[in-house]
Order: structure tokens, then sequence, then C-alpha cells
């Protein structure tokens, strides 16, 4: 009966995944020999070496994958919940474990080993989430039945960013964002998000910029401009009445004209008038709201009213919030400041190594910039910037296109699912390797701040390959069981 239960499980197995996930380990594997390889070693299986000790991991993560497919699939439903509570547990008390490594509690020793629960949060998250939307009664409706999923993942979030100071891992917990969505949460959600971001930005990097008229700051007005927008167009979206957003448009306009003509005499307060100008519309969403008894316009008159004070509230959240190094990193993203022996020495280097390689790279084992440690984690957060420079453009985008098959075929997995629990996590496993390959590739581009998030299957370290290996193969194993069930 074992027998035939084992040969159910490797018949029912997606094998293309299992083949780009070998794919990927082996040449993030011959790409961290690479990134540490020195002209006096001789073999990829020295273990005093990065890749030799990247070697015993995988071969672990080979004996991890294999024991998670032997698991019956209904045992990750049942100890959901359980292993949920013990991994906060796990967290709350690895800052009172943990050594300090570059400013971060987040690893754990065990002996010459060092591990960091936070990579195998996110796959307990993953199914306990599963586990909770996949109810039968679960649906759905208001923003009430997305406060306990919420919690799910801001909770080990929070202890991971504020008592670890990991911001990077804490940070991939928003990847479940497009979980809610897929789920039925409205994208109303998600473009909070940007909104947020959005203003957050405008308001750091213009917020000193002094209008060259009247008073205030290009920041500010900006901000507020951009609330202005969203003000009229929720109203007239409500009411489906376009001759309304001219109307608002206009009376925007002529006010901010007439302010233009009085600044010629006196210097006009313009982050006053703008600001005046959205309590202005609230003030008339809600009325409008409560007339037409339509109280969703009041959910984006809050909104709005809680943008007016988080724009104002930016600058202290920069200034005394962030840390100092956090601040560095993102004037830097932004362009305030130039620090290129600093904060920006990274994205530097890495952008000079990728450009070295250009079109064919220039060779295995033959890049110069990694060879002669210019590019600091190299072969951790940084081990895209090893395969731009020794295997080129062409490399570069061949790894790019593995991994999009990869996550594609991760997708296809979840639409194929009739298990709604199985559904959820698949795609929560596919979103999180997806915003792992986004903001690593965009941290080492220059894109986006740098956070350390490590590079699926390619950056060293046991903690996030086990953790991928986690994630992946009970996905894997979930998948056949939806055959066998099917049988």
């Amino acid at each position: 009966m074992r027998a035939s239960r084992s040969g159910n499980i490797l018949q029912h197995l997606d094998w293309t995944t299992i083949g780009l996930f070998l794919v990927l380990v082996l040449f993030g594997w011959l790409n961290i020999y690479g990134a540490s390889y020195t002209f006096d070693q001789t073999s990829i299986f020295d273990f005093s070496n990065r890749a030799g000790k990247q070697f015993t991991w995988i071969i672990g993560s080979i004996v991890l994958a294999i024991v998670l497919l032997l698991i019956d699939y209904k045992t990750y439903d049942v100890l959901a919940y359980i292993a949920y509570g013990a991994m906060l547990l796990l967290l709350l008390a690895t800052p009172f474990l943990a050594h300090n490594i570059k400013g971060s509690m987040s690893w754990i020793s065990l002996g010459p080993v060092n591990l960091q629960p936070a990579e195998f949060a996110k796959c307990i998250v993953a199914l306990t989430v599963a586990k909770y939307m996949g109810r039968y009664e679960y649906k759905i409706r208001t923003w009430r039945d997305l406060i306990v999923p919420f919690a799910i993942i801001g909770i080990p979030a929070m202890i991971i960013m504020i008592l670890q100071k990991e911001t990077g891992s804490a940070l991939v917990f928003a990847a479940f964002l497009l979980v809610f969505y897929r789920q039925g949460m409205s994208g109303y959600v998600l473009w909070v998000g940007v909104a947020a971001v959005a203003l957050f930005i405008l308001s750091i990097r213009l917020g000193a910029v002094p209008l060259p008229l009247g008073t205030g700051s290009v920041g500010i007005l900006t901000c507020m401009l951009l609330l202005t927008v969203i003000e009229i167009f929720f109203i007239c979206k409500e009411h489906r009445m376009r001759w309304q957003a001219l109307i608002m448009t206009g009376s925007v306009a002529v006010i901010y004209g007439i302010c233009l003509i009085v600044n010629i005499w006196v210097r006009m307060p313009f982050n006053l008038i703008s600001m005046g100008i959205v309590l202005a519309l609230v003030i008339y969403n809600i009325a409008i709201s409560i007339y037409w008894r339509k109280y969703r316009l009041l959910i984006v008159a809050a909104f709005t009213l809680f943008c007016i004070g988080y724009t104002h509230a930016c600058d202290y959240v920069f200034t005394h919030v962030l840390h100092p190094h956090q601040r560095i990193r993102i004037e830097v993203l932004l362009g305030m400041k130039e620090d290129p022996a600093g904060a920006g020495y990274n994205v530097n280097q890495a952008r000079i190594a990728i450009g070295s390689g250009r079109f064919w790279g220039k060779g295995y084992l033959n890049g110069t910039q990694t060879k002669l440690q210019f590019v600091p984690e190299q072969d951790t957060d940084f081990i895209f910037c090893t395969v731009g420079e020794e295997w080129g453009f062409v490399g570069s985008i061949g790894v790019l296109l593995v991994y999009l098959w990869f996550i594609l075929r991760l997708f296809v997995i979840a639409e194929r699912q009739r298990n709604v629990t199985t559904r959820i996590y698949a795609y929560a496993v596919g979103s999180i390797f997806l915003f792992h390959l986004m903001i690593n590739i965009g941290m080492v581009l220059g894109l986006l701040p740098v956070i350390g998030i490590p590079l699926p299957f390619f950056s060293y370290g046991g903690s996030s390959l086990w953790g991928f290996t986690l994630l992946l193969f009970i996905l894997l194993r979930l998948d056949a069981a939806r055959m066998e069930q099917l049988n």
C-alpha cells in the first residue's frame, strides 16, 4: 500500500516545476562559486568556501523536499494554526537569542550554523492564511472580512520589522495583498498602497523645493493636487455625471488662476490654498453622501483627510522614525544625495559589474569586479550582478525568463486547484516568489532601495533556500493530492 501511495505521488507530481527548481538551484550554486571564487581555489566542493557550504544546503533541501512530498497532505492543514502559534513564539524569542549582525537581530546561532526564522515564517503564514480564507463560509464582502487575514500577516511582519529590525523580510508579507485581491478584495486597497508610496516620495523628494511663485513647497502642492484629482474622480464616478467633473475642475482652475493673478501684488500661500480646496471637496463629498445616502463616498472622504495628515507627517517619519542608513538609501535612490562611496556604493558597483558583462559576458569565473571583491554581498543579495558580469545580457535575460516560466507555472498550478485552500496557498507561494524577484532585481539595478531581500534559489544561505523549498514542495504535495482525490 505504501508503494502504491508513493507511486501515485511520483505520478501526479508537477515535474516541470521540479525541473525548473533544479535548474535555478544548480545555476545559482554555480554563480555562488563564481562570486566567491579566488584564483588559488580549485574545487567547487571545497567546504571551506561558500560554494561548498551551499552544496550541503542544497543536499539538505533535496532531502527536505522528499520528506515534504511523503507527508500526508492533510497534515499541512491540520497543523497550520499550531505552527503559526509556535512561529510567533519563535519570532518573539529570536531577538533575545540572536546576535547583532549588521544591525539585524534575526539570526539564531546553532553551533556552526546560523538560521533565520523569518525565512520559514513566510511558509507558515501562507498556510495559515490559506486555511482561514479557504473555509466554506468565508467570503470577502466588506472590509471587516479582511481584519483577520491582515492580522495574520501583520503580526509577524511587525515583530520582524520592529523587534528583529529586518525591514526587507517584513516587507515580503505585502505580497499577500495579491492573494487577497484574487480572492475578492477591492482593487482600491492596492491603489491605496500605491497612493501612499506616491505621496511619500513626492513629499520627501520635493518637500524642500520652494515654489517659484508665492510661498509653499512643490512637494505639498503636488500632493494636494493629486488628492484633488482623487476627490473629483470618485465624486463624479459615484454619480456618473460628467458635467460635475467639468464644473469642479473648472472651479479649481479658476481659483488657482485668481491666486496667480493676486500673487503679482501679494505673495500667496499656495500650500494653504491647495489644502483648502481639498478640504472643500471633502466637505462637499460628505454632504452629498449624506443627502443621497451613498455612504461609500464617506470612505473616500476619510481616506483623503488621512492623506492630508499623512503628507504632512512624512517629513517627521523620514527624519525621526527611519534609521539613518534607511534615510541615506532613500535619499540616494531619489537623487537627493550623492554617496558613491557610502550608501550608493553597492548599487554603483553592481551596475558597473553588470555593465561590464555587455552582451555575451566575460565568461564563467572571469568576472573582474566580482573576483576583486568590488561588489559587497555579491554572493547573497547582489548575486545577480555576478550573472550580469560573467554571463552578460544574454545570460541575464535567460535567468529572468526561467524565473518568469517558474512563477507563471506556479500561477497555473493555482488556477487548476478545485480546493479553495490549496488555490489560496498556491497564489501566496507565487506572489512571494514574484515579490522576491522584483524587489531583488530592482534593488541590484538601482531602481529600488537596498533592503536586503535574497534572490530565490540563487542567493547564498541555507535559511532562504530551505524556506523557499518549504514553500514550493508543500504546494507540489498539495497539487499531487488534487490528482489523488480525482482518482
